[in-house]
């Protein structure tokens, strides 16, 4: 209780954010909202194929799924149950091609809305049509009809990438770089469309490849560097569509074998079907079909979704400008949803998220089952990222402490318990087992026998990491790179912590870069190890896929860390060594061996994070400032509470404390 009592006397002044009303999980209040509607008119010099859609509002309102407020805005009613293929569909009728295309309407959907694009200078740029066409020099005329009926015209001038308004400042290059050019046709050429509309990107578009899976899907995880190419580019519909159309799926009815997860879970992808409808050969029907995992290879449950789309939202608001979208009330919802499923109450001793093996990017048996890093840095950065996004209300009150308490407590775990050096491993070397006492050194029963000769030789003099995870009588040593980069990135880890980080990438170059950005961990599972721990699973084996395999998409992540640390030469010294090969490789989603010599034995080609990666990393380091949207300062709050908690550890410090204030971490 000493160490409760100490964060309590740091918390308790502080005046707290307030958070929007309970959740209210019978009665969501989902408001479709468009504020402004752009009539746009497209001249274009190639034909282009139509769908004109139409949404069926009128027999979800018959069918009483929808009330109409005063004010004309559509809400879902009070005992509506949102079930797949009846929510979200629209009926498209295939148009005859024309050379000279118009669009009218509005784009199909209820939600996608017209707003001002605001640069990362806080300057207001003219509103902006966006088209996702291929990269040539075209001129439109654009009208804009505002909310007062008055229409302003304007011409404007679509330059190589292929997007009018941009949002962003830069002057025009005379030459674009081919790899760049040649990467953002292949993002855009993975852009999926529902009823006319940019929603989000395929996993992958290999030509080459005979099986499908599911890399025709959009995935949430996948998008989020897809996301935050076209927000840096000033595109901001794509990713407004994305955020609103994966909230609804988060709550419609998920079941494997007669149970169900918990509400507030989002999927790990979905896809756009068509079918056809009943007496009308010319008419199709779209309808958005969700994957939580009850169809995924391992049937494994998609954690970092939720956690990944509370960290877009925040980057979607603050590089747009637009904090409309944060602010409706079925997002402040779906905020509260994925919140309250997190920090819901268990059994488990620790702040940490308990989790299965595959719940994240390492979606196979890799042994992370348990506390992984990875979860840990995502759940703390969006943690944070709610925490502002989240409106004053009354009634969170309760909401507000679970938040405030496990920040403070999953920050001291992660940065007093996973973070070794060589300091730290001849700390642990020494350990004494068995201990039975509150003033325990070795916590948590680690036998030092697990301090493997190789890693001790492996660790350089100057930095260390964070480590994979931690449990009861076990540290998994090895050297997770997203975990890593996101805990700098969110300030998880501390800012010497972070500079360390990148000191032992610098130090192991060879091992973690190598020939080409980054690995996924390291070292690889081999042998008998590889064996139990991953069931001798033929996609992972020794530095391939999860188990060493090398994954150019982490270049962003590498990117922001360097970013927020000042040291951006790392970034550029990585993304230099990745352009040697990425093109002439054909995109490919992993490199094997221990160098990354190989494309990856089963690695598909055209792998759409991958040039969404490179395509970040590049933008980032053209222009820093723009990394502000993701990354998230230290707050002066948790700093204080964090030291307190140091000082007040039973480690160093016990006694009696006489504070009656309850604070329950």
């Amino acid at each position: 209780m000493a160490t409760s009592d100490a964060v309590l006397q740091v918390l308790s002044g502080a005046g707290p954010r307030s958070f929007s009303s309970d959740l209210c999980f019978s009665n969501l209040d989902l408001a479709f909202r468009s504020k402004h509607i752009k009539y746009v008119r497209k001249r274009a010099s190639r034909h282009m194929k139509m769908f004109k859609c139409s949404s069926v509002l009128q027999d979800c309102i018959g069918k009483q799924w929808f009330k109409r407020s005063g004010d004309g805005d559509l809400y879902l009613s009070g005992n509506a149950t949102i079930k797949r293929l009846q929510l979200l569909r629209c009926k498209c009728q295939q148009a005859e091609r024309v050379s000279g295309v118009t669009t009218e309407g509005g784009n199909g959907t209820w939600f996608v809305d017209s707003a001002k694009t605001l640069n990362l200078n806080g300057a207001v740029n003219s509103p902006g049509v966006l088209e996702l066409g291929e990269t040539q020099q075209l001129t439109s005329e654009t009208e804009v009809l505002t909310s007062n009926g008055s229409v302003n015209k304007e011409e404007e001038s679509l330059t190589t990438n292929g997007a009018v308004g941009t949002g962003r400042d830069a002057p025009r290059k005379a030459s674009v770089d081919p790899i760049e050019e040649e990467a953002w046709e292949l993002l855009r050429d993975s852009v999926v469309y529902y009823c006319g509309s940019p929603i989000g990107t395929i996993a992958a578009n290999d030509p080459t490849s005979s099986s499908v899976l599911n890399y025709d899907q959009v995935f949430i995880r996948d998008f989020i560097p897809s996301g935050i190419a076209f927000l840096l580019k000033g595109e901001y519909d794509i990713v407004r569509n994305f955020l609103l159309h994966t909230l609804q799926l988060q709550s419609w009815e998920k079941t494997m074998d007669c149970h169900s997860p918990g509400q507030g879970l989002m999927p790990a992808s979905f896809k756009v079907r068509t079918f056809p409808l009943d007496g009308d050969d010319s008419a199709t029907e779209e309808v958005l079909d969700p994957d939580f995992g009850e169809a995924a290879i391992g049937r494994v449950a998609p954690v970092d979704s939720g956690l990944w789309w509370i960290i877009l939202l925040r980057a979607y608001g603050k590089c747009s400008g637009d904090l409309s979208v944060q602010e409706r009330i079925d997002v402040q919802t779906g905020i509260k949803m994925i919140l309250r499923l997190c920090l819901a109450d268990g059994f488990d001793m620790f702040p940490t998220l308990l989790v299965t093996d595959g719940s994240c990017m390492i979606d196979r048996r890799m042994g992370i089952h348990g506390h992984p890093l990875e979860i840990q840095a995502l759940f703390y950065s969006a943690l944070l990222g709610a925490r502002e996004m989240l409106t004053p209300e009354d009634g969170s009150a309760d909401l507000l402490r679970a938040l405030n308490n496990r920040l403070v407590a999953l920050s001291f775990h992660i940065r007093e318990y996973y973070w070794i050096d060589l300091r730290k491993l001849n700390e642990i070397y020494r350990y004494k087992t068995e201990e039975y006492s509150y003033d325990a050194v070795n916590k948590f029963n680690i036998y030092p026998d697990q301090v493997s000769t190789s890693l001790v030789e492996w660790m350089p003099n100057q930095g260390g990491y964070l480590i994979g995870n931690l449990q009861p009588a076990h540290m998994d040593f090895r050297f997770f790179s997203l975990g890593n980069m996101w805990s700098i990135v969110s300030g998880l880890a501390t800012r010497d912590q972070s500079n360390a980080i990148l000191d032992l990438i610098e130090a192991k170059w060879s091992d973690l870069v190598a020939d080409m950005p980054l690995k996924i961990c390291h070292p690889a599972l081999e042998g008998q190890e590889w064996q139990i721990i991953t069931g001798s699973d033929p996609k992972n084996t020794p530095w391939s896929y999860h188990n060493g395999g090398s994954w150019p998409t982490l270049l962003w992540q590498l990117t922001v860390a360097c970013i927020k640390m000042n040291r951006p030469e790392i970034a550029a010294r990585a993304i230099e060594i990745a352009e040697k090969r990425l093109s002439r490789d054909k995109w490919p989603e992993y490199y094997d061996t221990k160098k990354a010599r190989f494309i990856g034995k089963q690695a598909r080609l055209f792998q759409t994070w991958s040039i969404a990666g490179y395509l970040v990393a590049k933008l980032l380091l053209a222009d820093p400032s723009a990394a502000r949207m993701l990354v998230t300062d230290e707050d002066p709050e948790l700093v204080n509470a964090f030291s307190c908690m140091i000082s007040s550890n039973p480690r160093r410090k016990r006694g009696q404390n006489n504070s009656k204030k309850p604070f329950i971490i």
